[in-house]
């Protein structure tokens, strides 16, 4: 029996893998996401798992990877594409290499083409793979970075997936769309870029006139990941903070939710670091909070306390962010932002004094 969880980060629309083999409770995590560690880490400590290993399908663009945090938590192994060029992975994988956990295993199937070093990983029994941004449902990974190439993505999957069978489901690193799965059958038949009777020429056609912008995190996530997505501040990242659920990004910055500050709401500071202005405008303010503008707070950082956590906040969590810097410079330590700032306070329909309805 087989244990799988299809996890979820909203922010980077990036799916994690969580697989273990039943009632061994051996397990193996594919693609996991840095800020997502404590969420990935606590799902398997709750369901009893033994993680030994982190899979990568690929050197990711568009977020940081969790695996060396998890490496940290968890004492499981890094693997990912012997082509990668990344440093610090415990082993590196080429094609029909196996990878076990429990009494079960993944076939390794190199599928490049979105970059150089992209992987397949086909569960034993073929009854699903994960197929990172080689294939998409309905859609594929792009091709123009990394050493992509439109042409041997479609060898890839033709010769990689297509060969599966027909019933095999087919799980992608992401989706912008709210779509979780799909089959080999159904992408043969109506995957629009190359399935049909689409050929490799009218697909490289396709992919090189896309014209996408670069993902909007490559310049921090590419040289991250070439290390495993280990942080310049290892302690930091991998502190537990007592007073609330906290999130730590690869910038540094410990973040909280805007449910979690409501369940804390009463126990600590919230700093508003926006202008007057818009203190009082149509975004409104969260009550009780203090205003504080950050142009003003290096001055002003004493009139905080020191004996209760403190959660900044700003329109979008920019400014609250460089507000965190500040204040851990001036000698705080229980410090977070709020993600996404009023912005998203607002829209999850949390309680703002003053604005616009």
């Amino acid at each position: 029996m087989l244990v799988f969880r299809q996890l979820f980060d909203p922010p980077s629309s990036t799916y994690t893998y969580l697989a273990a083999d039943e009632p061994g409770g051996v397990a193996v995590i594919i693609d996991p996401v840095f800020e997502q560690m404590r969420r990935d880490a606590a799902l398997i400590e709750e369901l009893g798992l033994h993680l030994v290993y982190a899979l990568e399908t690929h050197v990711h663009a568009d977020h940081v990877t969790g695996a060396w945090l998890l490496k940290q938590r968890t004492g499981c192994r890094i693997a990912l594409a012997q082509t990668s060029g990344v440093v610090g992975a415990d082993r590196y994988l080429v094609q029909d290499d196996v990878v076990t956990f429990g009494k079960r295993n993944l076939q390794v199937r190199q599928t490049p083409g979105h970059t150089s070093s992209c992987l397949t990983y086909v569960l034993d029994d073929r009854s699903m793979a994960f197929t990172g941004d080689c294939l998409f449902v309905r859609g594929t990974g792009r091709t123009d970075f990394q050493g992509g190439d439109p042409h041997v993505m479609y060898r890839s999957v033709h010769e990689q997936i297509f060969t599966l069978p027909d019933a095999c489901l087919l799980y992608p690193a992401h989706d912008y769309r709210g779509l979780t799965v799909t089959s080999v059958q159904e992408e043969r038949r109506f995957n629009p870029r190359l399935g049909g009777e689409m050929g490799e020429g009218d697909f490289a056609g396709y992919m090189k006139n896309l014209g996408l912008a670069h993902p909007k995190k490559m310049d921090v996530a590419v040289p991250a990941n070439l290390k495993c997505g280990r942080p310049e501040n290892d302690a930091a990242a991998t502190e537990d903070p007592g007073w609330a659920v906290l999130r730590y990004s690869f910038a540094g910055i410990w973040e909280i939710d805007p449910h979690g500050l409501e369940e804390q709401a009463q126990a600590v500071q919230i700093l508003d670091v926006r202008e007057p202005q818009e203190f009082d405008g149509p975004l409104g303010h969260i009550r009780g909070a203090i205003l504080i503008p950050l142009g003003e707070l290096a001055e002003r950082a004493g009139e905080l306390s020191r004996d209760r956590p403190i959660v900044t906040v700003c329109r979008a969590g920019s400014r609250s962010a460089q507000a965190t810097v500040i204040l851990r410079t001036a000698g705080f330590c229980e410090i977070a932002n709020l993600a996404g700032g009023m912005l998203r306070w607002r829209a999850e329909g949390h309680a703002v004094e003053g604005g616009s309805t």
